[in-house]
């Protein structure tokens, strides 16, 4: 049988498979833009009529060449729609997800028989996931040679706690089972104490603080985690968790606040999040708000090109033996050239904020 028309009464389009005889014919969609589509981005398109599709997936096949329009490769998913495209895609299903060794230089902070705690480098993610399966944390462990629990997700063996791909500082990671059901009952009782540093944008009112908003995910932006009630299109945020973040203020360098910051839970993108719903952004932190580039008077500061946030502090107590350990991660050095930078455009003495910083630097 030869495939349905995409012609429809209301022309508005349609995803569905081919009924055709052929193996790979349920990786098969059509599509049929209507006038009332014109303007839309072509990968915005698609992912809003193929909803089992993410946008990152739809970018996918369009870079992989298996996204047509009228018969031609699209190209590019920024493409706009003029109405009355026929878009044709071949969406197969991706292997498998595995964690593959890889050689990788590691900074290791501390190491025994149960336990290793790495110094993880901001750009570096800490598991595979949809989109990314090369360079992570978890392969560069496995690359080494390196025994890992093998409780949980296959993906991310011996990982117990998290940290953002642009945040950098201490991760610990679990080497056989019994110190990951140790670890990971830790850090839900909240005994694990976990210290960051940040710098955000403005002018911290107080010198010290703790912010309790609950956090869940967005549904209309959904690489984006909210605080409030309703998001940016009055939808409902019914996913709600609690989270508390308490900070003090380090230092104030002109129009930003150098701050310590424990957190108390660990929620997705948390103290991001928290101090964007203050109005005080992290600086680099782009997704929740903060400046492309801080200006200092006339003068503009190179991007830093990550998020200003590290993880500098880890204390809790070896799974095995109970003994009492604090592992500290130095300041990064972009991080500690940035602040140097910042105060020298502020006319401030760089000696002042690396005495504000002592035990981290």
């Amino acid at each position: 049988m030869g495939a349905p028309q995409a012609t429809y009464a209301d022309h508005s389009p349609r995803c569905y498979n081919r009924d055709v005889p052929t193996p790979e014919s349920a990786t098969h969609r059509e599509l049929l833009a209507s006038t009332e589509d014109s303007g839309t981005r072509l990968d915005r398109f698609i992912a809003a009529n193929c909803p089992e599709l993410s946008r990152t997936r739809v970018q996918e096949l369009i870079e992989a060449g298996l996204v047509l329009i009228n018969g031609t490769a699209a190209g590019k998913g920024s493409l706009h729609l003029r109405g009355g495209e026929r878009i044709t895609l071949d969406a197969p299903e991706r292997p498998p997800l595995r964690a593959e060794p890889e050689s990788i230089p590691l900074d290791i902070l501390y190491e025994d028989d149960d336990i290793i705690a790495v110094n993880k480098a901001a750009g570096m993610t800490v598991h595979a996931g949809a989109g990314n399966h090369t360079g992570t944390l978890v392969n560069a462990l496995l690359g080494r040679g390196q025994a890992l629990a093998r409780t949980g997700d296959a993906l991310r063996p011996g990982i117990v706690h998290r940290l953002d791909k642009e945040t950098s500082g201490v991760i610990l990671v679990a080497k056989n089972d019994f110190s990951h059901a140790k670890l990971s009952d830790a850090f839900r009782s909240r005994t694990v104490k976990k210290t960051y540093i940040a710098l955000v944008q403005g002018a911290l009112k107080d010198e010290h603080g703790r912010i309790e908003l609950a956090i869940g995910r967005d549904p209309i932006h959904r690489t984006r985690m909210a605080v409030q009630r309703k998001n940016w299109h009055g939808g409902e945020i019914t996913n709600l968790r609690e989270a508390r973040t308490d900070w003090r203020v380090l230092a104030r360098i002109a129009d930003t606040t150098l701050v310590e910051v424990q957190l108390h839970t660990g929620r997705t993108h948390q103290i991001r999040v928290h101090f964007s719903a203050l109005k005080h952004p992290v600086v680099g932190d782009i997704l929740y708000g903060a400046a492309s580039e801080l200006r200092m008077g006339k003068t503009t500061l190179p991007p830093l090109g990550r998020n200003f946030l590290h993880a500098a502090k880890l204390a809790f107590a070896q799974p095995r033996t109970g003994e009492q350990l604090e592992l500290r991660a130095p300041l990064p050095s972009e991080l500690h050239n940035f602040l140097q930078t910042l105060s020298a455009a502020a006319g401030d003495d760089p000696r002042r904020i690396d005495a504000a910083l002592a035990g981290y630097l």
